[in-house]
């Protein structure tokens, strides 16, 4: 038969003379044929091959047709081979055995060959819709990853432009909302967060300081006013079925409470204190200590690790959650790195 080769089959059958006739048959039809002895070896060689189809005999020695075709079945890399299996007999309960270990098709012997390429054809249709169907809903799986990413690179660019007109004051700003989030999403998977969860908080926690967009530059610098940018942030963001604005607007309301209780707006102390705004209360506390300031000049990383460690007459750490103290003096030298790769203009 002229024309392309066509799909692959895998024959396992202990009788020689059986594997040389139907792979004759097949060859013939442009298919390409390998015939293997014994269940052990098909196996591997199933693996290795990735047949588009496994035609094997129910009696075999040391591995009979059942059980290697719950093997194929049950390796992610020849799940989806569909089986053919031979049998001389014809009893219901082989048939059921052979359909609980994964065979799609039964085929009695002797073999008719005009039934065996009509079987053969047909389940190899079927496995082309169901191939075109997989890798129809991976394209489109793709798709949405990538809608979804753009999502989420729309919101965290929305984030920093608006804590850009927020800050706009500051040096800093574009690289100081970045390095909030890395951050937070590093204390957070320290802390056991992981997954959507992490990647809200770093998506949501450079908006912190959105609230200071409703100060006038008159009278920024003075405490008590400044310190309303947490409760106008929140309303800021309020409202929104975003999961990160949602996020956010938590953070912006609470990421100056201190776990003794000595933080703003609301005074609360411990865990009344969202883990949210905890962990972007000390990511925030050390990105501020190393950045220029109108008010202060920047510390090094060392100076900073030490005040808020308590070596200073300010920063107490009684102001943070102890185990997100902790996780921080662990890992203040991965702080330093996200600082030097977003440095300070």
């Amino acid at each position: 038969m002229n024309g392309d080769p066509r799909e692959k089959i895998l024959m396992v059958d202990d009788d020689p003379i059986v594997v040389d006739s139907i792979g004759g048959v097949l060859s013939e039809h442009g298919f390409r044929f390998t015939g293997i002895s014994n269940g052990k070896e098909g196996v591997e060689k199933a693996k290795e091959l990735r047949p588009d189809l496994v035609i094997l005999d129910l009696m075999m020695p040391e591995m009979d047709g059942f059980e290697m075709c719950r093997f194929l079945k049950s390796d992610p890399s020849t799940a989806r081979i569909p089986v053919i299996m031979f049998t001389a007999y014809n009893d219901r309960e082989s048939r059921i055995r052979g359909l609980q270990a994964g065979a799609a098709e039964f085929l009695g012997k002797p073999v008719d060959f005009t039934e065996l390429l009509v079987r053969v054809e047909n389940i190899l249709k079927v496995k082309k819709y169901q191939d075109f169907l997989e890798e129809h809903s991976r394209i489109l799986e793709a798709q949405v990853q990538e809608r979804t990413q753009q999502f989420k690179d729309a919101i965290l660019d929305t984030a920093q432009r608006l804590t850009l007109a927020s800050e706009y004051r500051d040096v800093d700003t574009f690289n100081h909302v970045k390095r909030i989030g890395i951050y937070s999403e590093v204390i957070a998977r320290e802390l056991g967060i992981g997954g959507e969860a992490a990647e809200i908080l770093a998506y949501a926690s450079p908006m912190h300081d959105i609230g200071k967009v409703g100060i006038p530059d008159s009278i920024l610098l003075k405490f008590e006013i400044i310190k309303t940018h947490t409760t106008i942030g929140a309303r800021i963001l309020r409202g929104s079925s975003s999961p990160y604005l949602k996020a956010a607007e938590l953070i912006a309301l609470t990421h100056h409470e201190r776990f003794d209780g000595s933080g703003y707006p609301q005074g609360l102390k411990g865990e009344e204190i969202p883990i949210e705004g905890r962990i972007v209360s000390l990511a925030d506390q050390y990105d501020a200590l190393r950045c220029k300031r109108p008010y202060k000049l920047p510390y090094n990383h060392e100076n900073a690790v030490d005040l808020i460690c308590g070596k200073g007459r300010i920063i107490r750490p009684e102001h943070f959650d102890p185990e997100i103290l902790r996780i921080f003096k662990e890992s203040a030298e991965r702080f330093r790195e996200i600082f030097e790769a977003y440095p300070s203009l």
